[in-house]
């Protein structure tokens, strides 16, 4: 590293989190803060920033009087409300690390993350008290914070020592207290992998990651102080992409919805006339879904939609973009904070592609976000040339990527010396910059030599207009070593009922973007489609169940 001349600027200045809401509480004090507590039955919450800010205060001070130092870790298990947004800055305000619970993980796997980062206390939703109860049961807590509208039973044994999280707002609310700074590179958020392939794996984000990569969120998604944002997207998962921060960067109003449905989330977002929302494409086409029922045609031309998690179908962006919307699609991992790449039209440099190649164009990845690092990585460990055609494992570096996983040794197979980390997934990088997603390493479709994206199989099938939802995974073929098997969920409005005519359609319709030895053999159609606790396809679980499919003697009908 090559030390220069020393400047003149306050660099000891440290990037800490809780000068997100100190600041927003300061210059957009009246910016609304809306929460709902719709299905929890709770009432509706309308605060602002300068009330917030003086809550998340009164917490800091009332975690510091219990005995809370930094470094402890602080877990959280909520839905999207005022209150889980306020720990973000109230635990890692006094240098504590706020621990992100995944709701949807089962029991055992929650226990092993609290026990692997030692987790002092729980601040936990009233509607999760079994959970809660049940963790406590494994994992000894020093304390439990029941957030809650209502009156909190502070004598529940199976807790052990008991608070409000309101008493905690007005005990605090009366001590004196002060920001101290906190050193920017000491973690102040920690979330941990879904597991799918193993036990949780530990990401612990610094203050500095955190707001550097809150300055490219708020770039990328083009957020103002005349914003309103309809945070989606579980505050427990990968940060809640990290769009609620730069919400109190920029000054926005920001609406949380609790415990949400696609049809709640439908009506905050014409009701609170939401501007900008993040979200998966499972809960994008619920909502769509949700607005064709009311037979309505809203004008959602202020609307900026930003879709990440898997690779948006063409379907979904076009009707979303029937009302006006502008849909933007974004790529990252729990182990980038989560923004790594994004997809805005290069106008300059692509004036000249058709609207059809452009509207193409929209599914792809797009280009990396400044601070990050991109390259695709050959089997034999060289970089593979941005051509558009030539594939390889994506590897990223940059100040917001993982560059280890806390005391796991798994650390050695997916970070290297150097600061890459090694994401798993497989794409194509082409002459305009633009990442293109084929697969997860492990999910790629290996075929007679050749590679098969399941990714693009199935966000053709839900373009067909019998079809809600499609799977499609690589299943052992004694020829062929793997062939494409397609799992796909009808639409209930579907009336037609011979299923092996439709295979041939289905068959038919993929031939008209994909050769023969690309189409699957065989289409299954089920009444769900097995997902993760972050809602993605389960497709290990589909090859499992279904791995002697082509190999067996016997029928392969539809289930």
């Amino acid at each position: 590293m090559i030390k220069g001349f020393p400047s003149t600027m306050n660099d000891d200045w440290q990037l800490n989190v809780n000068k997100l809401i100190d600041y927003a509480g300061k210059t957009h004090g009246d910016s609304q803060v809306v929460s709902y507590r719709i299905l929890q039955g709770g009432k509706t919450h309308r605060l602002n920033y300068r009330t917030v800010s003086s809550r998340v205060s009164a917490v800091s001070a009332q975690l510091k009087a219990l005995g809370i130092k930094p470094g402890d870790r602080i877990a959280v298990l909520g839905w999207n409300d005022h209150r889980y947004f306020e720990l973000y800055f109230a635990i890692s305000g006094i240098g504590a690390v706020m621990l992100q619970l995944n709701l949807r993980l089962n029991p055992d796997e929650v226990t092993y993350i609290l026990d692997h980062s030692k987790a002092r206390a729980l601040f936990v939703d009233d509607s999760l008290l079994n959970l809660a109860e049940t963790l406590s049961s494994k994992h000894k807590f020093d304390f439990v914070v029941v957030m809650s509208d209502g009156k909190v039973d502070t004598t529940n044994q199976k807790l052990g020592v008991v608070y409000s999280y309101e008493d905690f707002v007005e005990s605090g609310s009366k001590q004196e207290f002060q920001w101290e700074d906190i050193d920017e590179k000491s973690a102040a958020t920690a979330c941990y992998t879904s597991g799918t392939t193993g036990l949780p794996k530990g990401v612990y984000y610094s203050h500095r990651s955190l707001i550097l990569h809150t300055w490219s969120i708020a770039q990328a998604s083009g957020m103002n102080v005349n914003d309103t944002l309809l945070q989606i997207v579980p505050l427990f998962h990968a940060n809640g992409w990290g769009i609620h921060m730069a919400a109190a960067m920029s000054g926005s109003k920001v609406v949380f919805p609790g415990r949400y449905t696609p049809e709640s989330l439908t009506e905050l977002l014409l009701q609170e006339k939401v501007t900008v929302t993040v979200g998966v494409p499972t809960i994008l086409s619920g909502m769509a879904q949700a607005l064709q029922k009311k037979g309505i045609s809203p004008d959602l031309s202020n609307l900026r939609i930003i879709s990440g998690g898997s690779e948006p179908p063409l379907a979904l962006m076009k009707t979303w973009m029937g009302y006006g919307a502008k849909f933007v699609h974004a790529y990252g991992a729990t182990e980038t904070t989560p923004l790594a790449t994004v997809n805005h039209p290069k106008m300059g440099s692509m004036s000249g592609l058709s609207d059809d190649v452009l509207m193409d164009y929209k599914r792809k990845q797009g280009y990396s976000t400044f601070g990050v690092d991109l390259k695709l990585v050959g089997p034999d460990g060289k970089e593979v040339s941005h051509d558009g055609k030539t594939a390889g494992e994506i590897w990223l570096r940059g100040p917001w990527i993982i560059r280890k996983y806390h005391e796991d040794k798994r650390t050695e197979e997916q970070c290297t010396p150097e600061g890459w980390w090694r994401s798993g997934d497989v794409g194509t990088v082409d002459q305009f910059g633009y990442l293109k997603i084929m697969d997860r390493i492990k999910d790629v479709i290996k075929s007679g030599g050749e590679w098969i994206s399941s990714v693009d199989l199935e966000n053709f099938l839900v373009g067909h207009p019998a079809i809600l939802e499609a799977a499609v995974v690589g299943i052992p073929h004694p020829k062929w070593d793997e062939r494409p098997l397609a799992f796909i969920v009808l639409r209930k409005d579907y009336s037609g009922d011979e299923r092996e005519k439709l295979k041939g359609e289905l068959k038919d319709f993929l031939s008209k973007k994909f050769v023969k030895w690309q189409v699957p053999d065989d289409f299954l159609f089920v009444g769900e489609i097995p997902k993760t606790s972050v809602g993605k396809i389960a497709k290990r679980l589909l090859r499992d169940q279904y791995s002697d499919f082509y190999t067996k003697s016997g029928s392969k009908s539809a289930v």
